[in-house]
């Protein structure tokens, strides 16, 4: 097994640096290799830990499908060297560069395995991919020389968390893992073609409410006001039932009842399906009588569209079009 010494990476020349919680002293920077790449270093207050990088990373494992999405919408297919934890297929733009993409673990991957493929960063989509038992403790990777990087989207450090998740404010992240990853000019296209793909989106019937529903059956965990699910939803116009301030919640089947959502929009996941999810609406007697299962209103959406990415656009874009064939979309 090959594991990936603070050594061997410094000599790479690609990678030095230290990482510190934000408020501490900036992180080390090597240039013993003479003048900086162009735009480096690049420093960032990542989630709460500082992070900079030298030069472009060149060896980038992803975890979670948002991580793996980005870096190949960048055009950087060429600088994974392993991914894991996808929520499902990539979307068919990506699917040819992505086909031979090494897959570390089904799930979390444990930090032997990342560290086997001798990356310079990390990217995640959640900030639970880098603890003990997964990929391995930021401040521990980073004395190994192995940057991290967590999709801003998805911080729950007190200050680092979002608001309220925007379109704006994601394309504000797109940007930064542009700079990050060495590609600004393919950041600012990305961005420019989402917002185009984004003002395309058609906007439902006034007063149209929906639900949001990811997980769970005895309890569903479902899509609160601040997260990916209700930026989405405002993207179309439509009314979330839940009224709770949290990205994602478990929520009651008799609040849903006394709520009776015009839709419900279902996440596709292989462990949980659309369509399990509609059987389970149907066969119980108190959902059956809602008004989105009696008229069979239902929206389905990947899983990995599901989170904030590069496939929240796309998301929305498909759901005006389900929409749409239930008569719920202005014309």
């Amino acid at each position: 097994m090959r594991l990936a010494p603070l050594a061997s990476l410094a000599a790479s020349g690609l990678l030095v640096l230290t990482v510190t919680t934000a408020c501490g002293s900036d992180a080390a920077v090597d240039e013993t290799e003479g003048s900086a790449a162009a735009g480096y270093p690049v420093s960032v207050d990542n989630c709460g830990t500082g992070v900079t990088l030298a030069k472009p990373p060149q060896r980038i494992v992803t975890i979670k499908s948002t991580s793996t999405d980005l870096v190949l919408a960048l055009g950087l297919a060429d600088k994974i060297v392993g991914t894991a934890f996808a929520d499902g297929p990539v979307a068919e733009e990506w699917a040819e560069d992505a086909a031979d993409l090494p897959v570390l673990a089904e799930q979390a991957p444990s930090q032997e395995v990342v560290l086997e493929t001798e990356p310079d960063l990390v990217l995640a989509g959640w900030e639970s991919n880098f603890a003990a038992d997964t990929a391995g403790e930021r401040d521990m990777l980073a004395k190994l020389g192995v940057a991290t990087y967590v999709a801003p989207s998805a911080c729950q450090e007190p200050g680092y968390q979002p608001a309220k998740m925007t379109f704006d404010l994601l394309f504000e992240h797109f940007t930064e893992a542009g700079r990050v990853l060495g590609v600004p000019e393919a950041a600012e296209k990305l961005v420019a073609q989402q917002r185009a793909a984004l003002d395309k989106v058609g906007k439902a019937l006034p007063g149209t409410t929906a639900l949001w529903w990811s997980s769970g059956e005895d309890t569903p965990f479902v899509g609160g006001t601040i997260g990916a699910p209700q930026m989405v939803l405002d993207a179309l116009g439509l009314e979330n039932v839940v009224r709770e301030k949290a990205t994602w919640t478990s929520y009651g089947w008799e609040a849903i009842v006394d709520a009776d959502p015009d839709v419900i929009v279902l996440v596709d996941a292989a462990w949980n399906s659309a369509k399990d999810k509609i059987a389970s609406l149907e066969a119980n007697p108190a959902t059956a009588e809602l008004t989105a299962v009696r008229k069979s209103r239902y929206l389905v959406v990947p899983f990995p569209a599901a989170e904030a990415g590069v496939r929240s656009v796309s998301a929305a874009l498909e759901l005006a079009d389900q929409l749409e064939r239930y008569d719920l979309l202005v014309r």
